[in-house]
């Protein structure tokens, strides 16, 4: 009942900044890809066993064979996945000494070049592309290669935009960016891209939104392209037309996400432009997931990019809350002077608004302490994925409970039925509610930590192990410490939660403890149990 009062509060009055039907949609659109993500991960994953398993077939002997073999793995992992990206364009390079082929070591290079600059390593790109001999690679190589170059001067402009370097290397950009256009094919995807991102760069806005549009309207493109077409033609409109370049960067997201690019911007420039918008909930949503790429990739300047606006972005969102958990107040005032027969559920939403409050309070502390357990967070980047899933999708249903609930009462008040208010009051089983937060906090709970009650039993001796029965998942003694691994540590809180007297939840504590094998390192080894380790997908 606690959490259907405090999510019914955040969802009725958040309410965006903006809204249009087509935005609606594709915000809708990116919330169901988002839980599709994992779906188009495991589909690039069986992509990628599927040529490692053919790379493995290869003879020893044939280098020819297992470089095209390693250069499509590279192609699969270069907007994936940093780490093993690099490695197979090392392997590249190995493989094309053993060759002792220029022409292909030359290729190698542009390949590592790309992830090198795609981590914000601008020294490494420029060291790792110099001594290439481009005159004799195929046309496409060289196209590869000036835009490489193109998009590395670009960004090195941007990153120090000043009066100094800034036009030299803007003016060292457009050489390479005309050469790779003047050596690609008529009106194919690389020709009207280039040609369209050199407008833009030089400020002929107009212009470039011009061959943006003819490729989004008259070119068959992959998600991939999709996602890089729309991104860029969100920048023109950025401050002229904001809507239009929030559609297209949701439309850049969701092809993101079908592609599996992790590589990317277009969820970071999302969520800015929403909270420059006044859209703070949907901004916080989306920079949790572009940190979770950029984390997944392995791109050390995109996160720090999220890095600085995400704590800015939170502690808008925790004020945003506050506001409009003083409009709730009002509102529930007023609903309770015309209905004087549910005056109760008004104090209860009070109190429950208070427990809220400091909630809040601890969500700051929490938040100073942040810079302290840098160490913790991958780990703690899995958890809050995972709860905050399940809060949304808990959330959803108690929505239709409160707005059913409101229009029952509503109607039975103009009905003047009285009595049948208490009737629909009744049907509120408190107690149904709680077990399955409980069920779906057990659930959640060992997703996050698969090992936490084989590693708990560890510590005691065979006849005082602790192990669920059949139909459970947690028992109480279980679900006890896993709310102290989660954090919640004061045993008054964990009463609150768990419906049990302090003195109980403390007796419980102190006699299994004293069972520990080694009761003074007890409480250490509980905080010690690790999650899910993601750090090794690849």
């Amino acid at each position: 009942m606690r959490s259907f009062l405090l999510f019914a509060f955040l969802i009725l009055f958040s309410f965006p900044a903006f809204s249009s039907v087509k935005t609606d949609s594709l915000l809708e659109q990116l919330k169901n890809e988002f839980s599709r993500k994992h779906i188009y991960d495991q589909r690039k994953e069986q992509v990628i066993q599927s040529l490692k398993a053919s790379l493995n077939k290869i003879p020893k002997n044939n280098l020819v064979a297992q470089f095209d073999k390693c250069s499509q793995l590279y192609d699969e992992y270069k907007s994936y996945q940093y780490d093993s990206a690099y490695v197979f364009a090392t392997k590249l390079q190995e493989l094309s000494h053993a060759m002792k082929d220029k022409g292909k070591e030359d290729y190698s290079k542009i390949k590592l070049g790309f992830i090198l600059l795609s981590s914000g390593m601008f020294k490494e790109t420029f060291d790792n592309l110099s001594n290439i001999n481009i005159e004799p690679l195929d046309d496409s190589v060289k196209i590869e290669y000036y835009s490489l170059m193109t998009r590395t001067y670009y960004d090195l402009a941007n990153y120090d935009n000043d009066r100094h370097y800034a036009p030299y290397y803007n003016a060292m950009a457009n050489k390479y960016i005309d050469s790779a256009i003047a050596i690609s094919k008529p009106n194919s995807y690389n020709k009207i891209y280039l040609t369209g991102y050199k407008k833009l760069k030089n400020g002929q806005l107009q212009e470039a939104s011009v061959d943006f549009i003819e490729l989004m309207d008259h070119h068959a493109l992959t998600d991939h392209q999709k996602a890089i077409v729309y991104s860029t033609l969100s920048t023109i409109y950025s401050n002229t037309k904001r809507e239009q370049s929030t559609d297209l960067l949701l439309q850049a997201s969701i092809n993101d996400i079908r592609s599996s690019t992790k590589e990317t911007v277009a969820l970071f420039w999302l969520a800015e432009l929403l909270y420059k918008s006044g859209d703070v909930n949907h901004a916080y949503i989306y920079l949790q997931q572009a940190l979770a790429d950029a984390e997944f990739y392995g791109a050390r300047q995109r996160k720090i990019q999220i890095g600085t606006l995400l704590p800015i972005v939170a502690s808008d969102r925790l004020n945003f809350i506050e506001s409009e958990k003083r409009s709730f107040i009002i509102y529930m005032v007023t609903l309770t002077v015309l209905a004087l027969l549910v005056v109760w559920f008004s104090v209860m939403l009070f109190r429950r608004l208070n427990d809220l409050k400091a909630k809040e309070k601890i969500i700051d502390d929490k938040n100073i302490q942040l810079e302290r357990i840098n160490e913790k967070l991958l780990e703690g980047t899995k958890i809050k994925e995972d709860y905050i899933g399940y809060f949304f999708n808990v959330i959803s249903g108690y929505i239709l409970q409160l707005e059913k609930l409101k229009r029952s009462v509503d109607t039975k008040l103009r009905a003047k039925k009285y009595d049948d208010i208490q009737i629909v009051v009744d049907k509120i089983n408190i107690k149904k509610e709680r077990d399955t937060l409980f069920y779906t906090f057990d659930h959640v709970f060992i997703k996050i930590f698969p090992n936490f009650i084989t590693e708990f039993n560890a510590m005691f001796r065979k006849e005082d192990q602790i192990w669920p029965k059949e139909d459970e998942v947690l028992t109480t003694d279980l679900r006890i410490f896993a709310l102290i691994r989660m954090g919640i540590s004061d045993t008054e809180t964990i009463a609150k939660i768990l419906e049990y007297s302090e003195k109980t939840i403390y007796v419980y504590k102190m006699r299994i403890k004293a069972k520990a094998i080694s009761s003074d390192q007890f409480e250490h080894r509980i905080m010690a149990i690790k999650a899910v380790d993601i750090s090794n997908k690849a």
